[in-house]
């Protein structure tokens, strides 16, 4: 009889590694580093630039505004949804657990959580916008996409002011890539919110 030996070097020498929860990436923040949980496993970044940040800030407030005046305009008693800021963290997988922080994101009303969480929602917002720094790799922001749209944002605008371009990509399948010269729209999630790229570039 003939036997094969079968070396457990590599087993020693290079063990599984340890998956993060989501828990436990809120109770072990990585001080003044941004930080996602992707399959278990930590991603670390260094904060985003100055253009970022005026970027992302710019469509902030240009949808702040949008929901402000329709709720006035139309006399709601409430806004449409709910708004949030950079970094706002969202469990969209478990075992592995992956959370993924927006720049911005937006979540209807009806889909607003009634308590308040202490930790991440578990749940993918309606509408994500990820302004791209010159640091990130394509293949690192369409891996964030797809998480988003496969977890169900509706969604998601990928924003590049090097470039000066966006790009759309929607739960069914539709993608859109627009220059300088024209605008975003909320389609069916944000109806009548149109943002004008040149007002965040220039």
């Amino acid at each position: 009889m003939t036997y094969t030996r079968v070396s457990t070097r590599a087993a020693v020498t290079n063990p599984a590694p340890v998956l993060m929860t989501a828990e436990e990436l809120m109770t072990n923040p990585v001080p003044n580093m941004r930080t996602e949980l992707v399959g278990g496993r930590l991603q670390v970044c260094e904060p985003p630039g100055y253009r970022h940040g005026d970027v992302a800030a710019r469509v902030l407030v240009a949808i702040g505004t949008h929901l402000a005046n329709e709720r006035r305009n139309l006399g709601w008693s409430k806004l449409r949804g709910r708004l949030l800021a950079a970094e706002t963290g969202f469990t969209l997988q478990r075992n592995p657990d992956t959370v993924r922080a927006p720049d911005v994101a937006y979540v209807r009303a009806e889909r607003v959580p009634t308590e308040d969480l202490p930790g991440y929602a578990e749940f993918a917002p309606d509408l994500v916008v990820e302004v791209r720094s010159p640091s990130d790799r394509t293949g690192m922001v369409l891996a964030k996409v797809a998480d988003w749209l496969n977890a169900g944002t509706m969604v998601v605008w990928t924003i590049d002011p090097a470039l000066r371009v966006a790009r759309v990509y929607r739960a069914d399948g539709g993608e859109s890539m627009l220059d300088a010269t024209e605008s975003l729209s909320g389609e069916d999630v944000l109806p009548g919110l149109v943002i004008p790229l040149s007002d965040l570039f220039d």
